[in-house]
């Protein structure tokens, strides 16, 4: 599925399963093993890297580093069973961080270590960049800003790094879903603005064809099987007969959470809720069909799979235990449900909302039209100084071409020159003057 952080749903034991319902999920280990005294074959280690995608949390790497280690921890694992979501929260089980053998405190402590280290030459990287641009950057308020580790002690994991942890990625995926939705309207706001951007560029004939081929499109979307109600009886008698192979008649909610546990920890997590709707989504969406937006089958997954957890979640740990699967199948939502609204019946934005984001769309054009016109105009100023470098350095070249000139005609004088001057009390007479007529007599006059 398009977004990662669901796919981590519980299989560890019940206990970490609250814990990783807030955080990411990890794959079952029986207690009885040991981790620290086996090295798991490369099968295995690819499996679980197959069950275990990336959250999309930047820190995702260490959270599941941490993660790997704690549980290897048989202390650690038995308080994990009997620990409950408050306490969680509340902080006891980082408190659980003391009593964990020393070789897993070492791993930690190295690990976060290196996590600083890390976020530390992200930052000089960053340093390096605004440097360059002549910014000064606070290297300690930046390395604040990553809140799920305790930076003011860059050297050993201790209980508020755990606390830390747990707290920022409880909160970063609990606004998972809210940010996708947002990010979802925003799609969906700019794909109408671009086809509105699109018909101001036809004659009206063209806009008049393009408007009802859209419509069509739109009449051909929705024109589908009844979609069941998400978690409905209805809904899950179809898994059961069309993914299943089974006979309808025999639909026995427990068999049903069973065969759909795929990872036996007796919960249905995110992941395993959104695979019961397949069925559902494909009544509606098919990526060969130019009607079908991909992008909004993923939103109506979501939309689906946050339904049933609303309905169905009490204890809202993110998890569908058997007990609270058992109990939403004898209520009256799942014997008689209210039709589904599906997304072509619920737009994603209202015209307000449309002329808001035109609105700021617009803003932004300015914006960069006035940022494209500065750099324009600065340009222009920098090829004007340009030009006047390129003159003043022609100036000075032709300067310093005379210059020399006239030091070397100093340092070799035309021949004669010297004895003119000698003959004339040292002035050089030129070479083009004429000479007068008494001077030439007497210079051409013999000696007597």
């Amino acid at each position: 599925m398009t977004f990662n952080k669901m796919w981590w749903s519980g299989a560890i034991c019940q206990g970490f399963l609250l814990l990783i319902c807030l955080l990411v999920y990890v794959e079952a280990v029986p207690v009885a093993i040991d981790k620290t005294k086996i090295n798991p074959p490369e099968e295995q280690k690819e499996e679980k890297e197959k069950d275990n995608p990336d959250t999309g949390l930047y820190y995702d790497r260490y959270l599941r580093e941490v993660i790997d280690v704690l549980e290897t921890d048989q202390h650690f694992r038995e308080k994990l069973q009997n620990t409950d979501m408050e306490d969680i929260k509340a902080g006891k089980l980082a408190k659980e961080l003391d009593f964990v053998s020393h070789n897993v405190r070492t791993r930690l402590d190295e690990m976060k270590r290196q996590e600083v280290n890390r976020l530390r030459s992200l930052i000089k990287a960053k340093q390096d960049v605004e440097t360059g641009k002549g910014l000064a950057v606070d290297h300690e308020s930046l390395l604040k800003q990553f809140e799920y580790l305790n930076h003011g002690n860059p050297h050993t994991f201790e209980i508020d790094d755990l606390n830390k942890l747990i707290t920022t990625a409880t909160s970063d995926l609990e606004n998972f879903d809210k940010e996708h939705h947002d990010e979802f309207k925003r799609y969906e706001m700019m794909k109408e603005h671009e086809r509105r951007e699109y018909l101001k560029t036809l004659d009206e004939e063209k806009r008049k064809a393009e408007e009802q081929h859209y419509e069509e499109m739109k009449k051909k979307h929705a024109d589908h099987p009844k979609v069941n109600h998400p978690g409905s009886q209805d809904q899950l008698k179809e898994v059961w007969e069309e993914t299943d192979g089974l006979d309808p008649l025999d639909f026995d909610p427990k068999t049903f959470f069973k065969l759909h546990d795929s990872n036996g920890d007796d919960f249905l997590d995110e992941q395993e809720l959104e695979a019961l709707f397949t069925k559902e989504l494909e009544k509606m969406y098919d990526p060969k069909n130019e009607e079908d937006d991909m992008v909004e089958m993923e939103e109506e997954r979501i939309r689906m799979r946050e339904h049933v957890m609303n309905e169905v979640d009490v204890n809202k740990d993110r998890l569908v235990s058997l007990e609270e699967f058992l109990v939403s199948t004898g209520k009256r939502e799942f014997l008689e449900p209210d039709s589904w609204e599906t997304l072509e019946q619920a737009p994603a934005f209202t015209e307000e909302e449309m002329k808001e984001f035109e609105q700021h769309l617009a803003e932004q054009e300015h914006d960069l039209k006035n940022k494209a016109d500065n750099l324009n105009k600065q340009r222009e100023e920098l090829e004007r100084q340009q030009e006047q470098l390129n003159a003043q350095k022609l100036e000075l070249q032709r300067a310093v071409e005379h210059m020399d000139k006239l030091k070397t005609q100093q340092e070799h004088p035309p021949p004669g020159t010297n004895e003119e001057q000698a003959h004339d009390g040292g002035h050089p007479i030129e070479s083009n003057q004429p000479l007068s007529a008494g001077h030439h007599e007497e210079q051409t006059k013999p000696h007597q």
